[in-house]
């Protein structure tokens, strides 16, 4: 066992028991067999009627809580102050709005308790508003401040522990040129310092802001869920900037706080066909509710009524407009329409020694909300309990030996019988509505495969939270805020002709990178990839150390054969070139003063101001690849040198100091913006928490460093060696009677290349060279083609080839000769004996990547009947 694995297995390290004493251990709250345990956990969810969030959606207890609401309110003030109607009209006007199909309301001020009372008759959940001074420069004044904490602790402590409520807003719609004026970042913080003030006084309760998209930018995390008011008249643009909600909401549950149109401008029948869209749309696009403005027009705000606007769905005497029935019949249609027919879906789930986990896989697809679907489980040589426990499900079994995650899938897809086959691994389990999500989206698109987020369960513990909110999880990659350029595995489903098509999985990715070269092959034929934010799995993530480091590991390795099959997808760095955005929890390669810039229109005029994220700076990304710690092992080598002779320590030292404490300061402003949903928000869990996040953050690169190695090593045993020709400039040529096109010699020549083992990457749009074969990182071999056209199909074809140093190996060469004249100079005859051998090292290996490659092109070349000239 190589050391650092050993290292991991010996020390794995009762991690579990110092960060967060737990009542289970993970072992036993997953193990399908533990009885007991599953039924304590149902047990008391099913009891507790509080509202909570689970992911995307909140939940009552074990059941989903769609918000079908309306807004109610603000009114004028009666003699008393009250800012509510008499309880009579309340009552009518709540019994009405449950006769609607409607289930929540809105208010903007903190109801009183009878009104809560009220709600909670008729079955009706309150988001009750936190009303404060937002239209004015708050921030300035400190005492301003203080009372208005005071005050929303106050609105939250008259509420707390009533059945009907369902979230608080801490506010609602602060004014742009407010946080403009301020600074972002102040009211961010402001409100966070609102939100737990308010958390303060009801724990359990559910916190949100409601936003609206002039200040989209806002960066709020700590919401428990995200609200939005957005008003927009066009179908398409309602649910292009939903999707982009979804990705600002990330993993949180999205409601709409408002929508809805003005019938005294549009007219009541414009009014009504809005609304009905605007439902469907918000449901369809994975919100978890929607409240329609208003219920009625009477509207009262700043102390005066509001005449001149008529956005209710009754008038101010109650009386329904067409509005009602539309949206009474939108919300009997939501989430999913009945009226559709969806297609068969077959569901694989690939599993290998999977016994403790797969038990809540599979009653999480015994509980799947869908007409017309079938589980096929391909057992790929388990040792374990896997095959019995998947036995008692029903589902169907297909049992093989292990030939690794790639195989396993074929046979999977080979089985299917569904028009869509959708993957999720063993370790995962689906919402109950997951493939209602999945459908829509292939349904509505021409996706050949769609993807969803996949979420860590909260009650995993403090472990699989830092590693959840470290990097090295699977994650989605989006080109737009609806199509995706990577899906991964654990939650991914294809039309099934487009897999046959391609010809299935790579057998050859064993463990991982299967998901990443499936969706390369299928964008290779022109076709797309869809993301749907609301088709949500649960993936367990690793709860151990050990375990995350043999995940990475075998991530590395995944990556050493992507970047084999696939070189033109990776840089110079041998890193992956991603066009789109990597959608990450809790990292961010990327420090405070490089975090986006605001796009708010001359003089702060634009109606949607964004949050632009830049990509990281290269010198930023360098600083946290796994080859950067070759960097630093460099550098301490040559400190150690420094011992020798002191100049060179002068020099090293500072630069060693660098290029670790770079990469630790990048970590350490990660770590302290992760959220830990486990932990207190202070003391020592926290702290214990964010130093075991650091550390995964150090060990991730160096585990996908080791995996990497390994393939290395792996793909040059038994292979000997690849032959030696000098790298000088060659010509080849080759006289041919049967015309064949340019590009197409060249594609039998790539295919013939990349058959005999080398790595090959085709030349782009600037070069002139049209294929390169990388012999190693100090140099490669490029190719030209020139055919010459000789008339009745007659070609002779020119093939030149030549070397290509990296800049990077002759540098370091001029730097370690240099150094070491500089030491002879200096009479240090020891380290100018080292670094002169360092420097004819890196010389002669910059020459041998050549040369072999060289031998390796001379040869294939000959043997297609090409000669040298």
């Amino acid at each position: 066992m190589p050391i650092l694995d050993q290292f991991f297995s010996t020390a794995d390290f009762n991690l579990s028991r110092s960060i967060a004493q737990v009542p289970e251990a993970f072992d036993q709250k997953l193990h399908p067999m533990n009885a007991p345990a599953l039924a304590r956990v149902s047990a008391s969810s099913g009891t507790d009627s509080r509202p909570h969030v689970k992911g995307k959606f909140i939940f009552l207890g074990d059941d989903k809580f769609y918000v079908r609401g309306v807004t109610y309110g603000p009114f004028c003030p009666n003699k008393d102050g009250s800012e509510y109607p008499h309880p009579d009209v309340v009552e009518r006007d709540f019994a009405q709005i449950i006769g609607n199909g409607m289930n929540a309301i809105r208010t903007y001020s903190v109801p009183p308790r009878w009104l809560l009372d009220a709600a909670q008759k008729q079955g009706l959940r309150v988001m009750v508003g936190l009303p404060w001074e937002q239209h004015v420069t708050i921030l300035d004044d400190k005492e301003l401040c203080r009372a208005i904490k005071e005050r929303v602790r106050a609105g939250v402590r008259a509420c707390a522990g009533h059945p009907a409520i369902l979230c608080y807003a801490i506010g609602n719609e602060i004014p742009a040129p407010i946080v403009r004026w301020h600074a972002r970042w102040r009211v961010e913080r402001f409100l966070e310092e609102l939100y737990w003030a308010a958390k303060a006084e009801e724990a359990a309760g559910l916190f949100t802001y409601v936003n609206y998209p002039t200040t989209e930018y806002l960066q709020l995390p700590f919401l428990d869920l995200v609200c939005f008011n957005v008003y927009l008249e066009s179908p398409a643009s309602f649910e292009a900037y939903l999707a982009r909600l979804q990705n600002i909401a990330s993993d949180r549950p999205l409601v709409m706080a408002e929508i809805g149109l003005d019938s005294r401008r549009q007219g009541e029948g414009a009014q009504a066909d809005t609304l009905a869209w605007q439902i469907r749309t918000a449901f369809a696009a994975g919100c978890a509710g929607a409240f329609v403005f208003s219920w009625t027009d009477e509207w009262h705000r700043g102390g005066h009524d509001i005449a001149d606007w008529d956005f209710g769905v009754t008038s101010r005497d109650r009386h329904p407009k067409p509005a009602l029935a539309t949206i009474r019949k939108a919300f009997t249609e939501v989430p999913f329409a009945t009226d559709v027919h969806r297609p068969r879906i077959s569901v694989v789930v690939c599993t290998h020694n999977g016994e403790r986990t797969i038990g809540r896989c599979l009653e999480g697809l015994l509980k799947l909300n869908y007409p017309n679907f079938e589980v096929i489980i391909v057992d790929d040589g388990s040792t374990d309990k896997t095959p019995a426990i998947a036995r008692e499900c029903g589902f169907r079994l297909i049992s093989t030996e292990n030939r690794g995650l790639g195989a396993a899938r074929n046979l999977g897809l080979e089985a299917a019988t569904g028009e869509i086959i959708a993957y999720i691994d063993d370790d995962t389990y689906p919402d109950p509505d997951w493939l209602m999500y999945l459908s829509d989206a292939f349904l509505t698109t021409d996706y050949s495969g769609v993807g969803g987020p996949n979420i860590p369960p909260l009650s995993d513990g403090l472990i699989a939270q830092c590693v959840a909110n470290s990097p090295g999880a699977p994650v989605h990659v989006l080109l737009s805020d609806r199509e995706a350029e990577h899906i991964p595995g654990c939650n991914m489903a294809f039309r099934k002709s487009c897999l046959e098509t391609i010809g299935g999985f790579d057998p050859q990715f064993r463990a991982a990178g299967d998901d990443v070269d499936v969706c390369w092959r299928l964008q290779e034929r022109g076709w797309t990839l869809g993301f749907n934010p609301a088709a949500v799995v649960w993936h367990h993530r690793r709860n151990s150390v050990r375990a995350f480091w043999k995940q990475q590991k075998n991530y590395g390795k995944a990556e050493g054969l992507l970047k084999r099959k696939w070189p033109e997808k990776y840089n110079a760095t041998g890193h992956v070139t991603w066009a789109g955005r990597i959608y990450n929890n809790g990292f961010d390669p990327a420090l405070s003063w490089s975090r986006g810039r605001i796009y708010q229109g001359t003089w702060g005029s634009a109606a949607y101001q964004r949050l632009y994220h830049p990509r990281p700076a290269t010198w930023e990304a360098l600083l946290l690849m796994p080859e950067w710690y070759l960097v630093c092992l460099t550098l301490g080598a040559l400190c150690a040198i420094g011992v020798l002779w002191t100049p060179l320590l002068f020099v090293a030292l500072p630069l060693l100091g660098l290029s670790v404490g770079l990469p630790l300061l990048i970590i350490a402003e990660n770590v302290c913006r992760t959220r830990f949903p486990s932990a207190p928000r202070g003391g020592l869990p926290l702290r214990t928490s964010q130093l075991l996040t650091a550390f995964l953050h150090i060990l991730q690169p160096l585990a996908r460093l080791w995996g990497r190695l390994c393939c290395g090593r792996s793909r040059w045993r038994g292979r000997g060696l690849p032959g030696f020709s000098f790298p000088r400039p060659r010509t080849f040529r080759l006289w041919s009677e049967c015309w064949q096109a340019s590009n197409e010699r060249l594609r039998c020549l790539e295919a013939t290349l990349r058959a005999d083992g080398m790595i090959v990457r085709r030349g782009g749009d600037y070069n002139d060279w049209d294929l390169e074969l990388q012999g190693g990182m100090l140099g490669h071999v490029r190719l030209r083609m020139a055919i010459e056209e000789h008339g009745a199909g007659k070609q002779l074809v020119r093939i030149r080839s030549w070397s290509k140093y990296f800049t990077l190996g002759f540098v370091l060469t001029a730097v370690f000769a240099a150094l070491s004249s500089a030491a002879a100079v200096d009479l240090s005859w020891a380290a100018c004996a080292i670094l002169g051998i360092i420097a004819a090292l890196l010389a002669l290996f910059s020459l041998l990547d050549t040369s072999a490659t060289t031998a390796a092109v001379c040869r294939i070349l000959k043997e297609s009947g090409f000669g040298e000239t």
